[in-house]
């Protein structure tokens, strides 16, 4: 199926690993240029060899550290106009109201939320102008199903995914689509550190983290390729409908019992 995004620039924060980095191979895949960003300037000269091996595209980058002030403006203008704009950086660490200081909580939103805003806040008017333009933000399904042990995160996703809401039905009117996309525990480094410190309050051991992810659906996590093809497809002309809406990519986790 073609996406009919050849030649489409797509900037994808947190783009170096993980979901960040399978949607960046999704898009170039179809034809797209994506631009990558994120704060390991080592990292992103890895992912931009992936991406180049995996598609045969040359993807650009550029390191910096969203969660400074002034760092969304400064990489507005390093990249410049882009088609898409996909808000996928973030790590908000797990843990209780009690685990989490003011700073480490304030830190977390800086990149999570405030990137995602002020990244829109930058795109958005140039998107209207033109009269296209698509943004999808990466969120969470704790916003939706929120977590004691995930406090931090499960309220700022709340907040993304009304914000993203709000502005997918209203943006729409000047020709840009806002939409966002929960995924549900995804593989990847930062999920297998979570679950190892979900298993050492649980049992005392680290190793048995694997265990936490057999009561989910399918038994196992949702892998990021998953993730990528699906925010592929809804920034897509194919989905130009699409707006206003996140979706729950958790194969109905939020309704199984076991969870």
């Amino acid at each position: 199926m073609d996406l009919q995004l050849q030649g489409q620039r797509v900037l994808v924060t947190g783009g170096s690993r993980g979901i960040g980095l399978a949607i960046a191979q999704a898009f170039a895949a179809e034809g797209a240029m994506p631009i990558i960003a994120s704060r390991d300037a080592e990292q992103l000269a890895v992912a931009v060899k992936a991406i180049h091996s995996s598609t045969g595209i040359t993807a650009e980058s550029v390191a910096t550290d969203l969660s400074q002030p002034g760092a969304t403006e400064k990489l507005c203008q390093a990249v410049g106009e882009v088609d898409v704009l996909v808000n996928n950086a973030g790590a908000i660490p797990g843990g209780s109201l009690h685990d989490i200081d003011e700073q480490r909580w304030r830190q977390a939103w800086e990149l999570k939320m405030f990137s995602y805003i002020n990244l829109t806040r930058a795109y958005l008017p140039m998107m209207e102008q033109r009269g296209r333009g698509v943004i999808c933000n990466i969120i969470g399904l704790a916003g939706v199903a929120p977590r004691y042990d995930y406090i931090c995160g499960s309220t700022a996703n709340a907040g993304l995914i009304a914000f993203t809401q709000g502005l997918g039905g209203g943006s729409v009117r000047k020709g840009v689509r806002v939409f966002g996309i929960n995924p549900a525990p995804t593989r990847s480094q930062r999920m297998q550190t979570m679950l190892e410190r979900q298993a050492k309050n649980k049992w005392g051991d680290t190793s048995r983290w694997m265990e936490l992810s057999t009561k989910l659906p399918f038994g196992r996590m949702a892998e990021p390729d998953e993730i990528a093809r699906m925010t592929a497809f809804a920034c897509s002309p194919l989905s130009g409908y699409l707006s206003g809406t996140v979706i729950n990519l958790d194969a109905g986790q939020i309704y199984a019992e076991t969870v």
